[in-house]
């Protein structure tokens, strides 16, 4: 990782996917300086969490490599590289604040000191908060259906919880 990355601070480019995501980036929809926010991915939203290592690559085989950040509430791999943040709980899909990013708002990473930080003052927040709605499932029927519903959040192993 570029060591002028460890501390970033920048406009969150929100997407609701990983192929949200891919599209933007093969169609050169991202700048320098961004903070790439993949929500709706994590063990609830995205059945299981989605492995970003398709964006990851993408990042990391452009000229975006030393200047962006990935935030999101999927997961990542052995083969992930960069200022990537993964497992977000709670997750975009149960209404963490995730959720309420806007393209745009400034996010700040200090990874020495372990801080992310969304600089949206409270009230607005609470605002989004009162406008966010859940996503429809993905899918509606079957073990998946009962999955989703039953999930807990990846900080306690994404297992089904009743």
């Amino acid at each position: 990782m570029s060591p002028e990355m460890f501390v970033h601070s920048g406009p969150a480019r929100v997407f609701d996917s990983e192929d949200e995501c891919i599209k933007a980036l093969d169609g050169n929809e991202v700048k320098p300086g961004d903070v790439i926010v993949i929500r709706y991915e994590g063990p609830r939203g995205g059945l299981g969490m989605c492995e970003m290592l398709m964006v990851t690559m993408r990042i990391s085989e452009s000229e975006l490599n030393a200047s962006v950040a990935l935030v999101t509430d999927g997961r990542f791999s052995g083969g992930t590289a960069g200022p990537c943040i993964g497992y977000v709980c709670p997750e975009a899909s149960v209404g963490g604040p995730i959720a309420l990013v806007r393209d745009g708002d400034i996010i700040e990473i200090d990874i020495p000191r372990r801080m992310l930080n969304l600089k949206v003052n409270s009230e607005e927040l609470e605002r989004r908060r009162e406008e966010w709605k859940p996503p429809e499932p993905k899918i509606r029927r079957g073990f998946l259906a009962q999955y989703a519903k039953n999930v807990g959040p990846a900080s306690r192993g994404a297992v089904r919880e009743e």
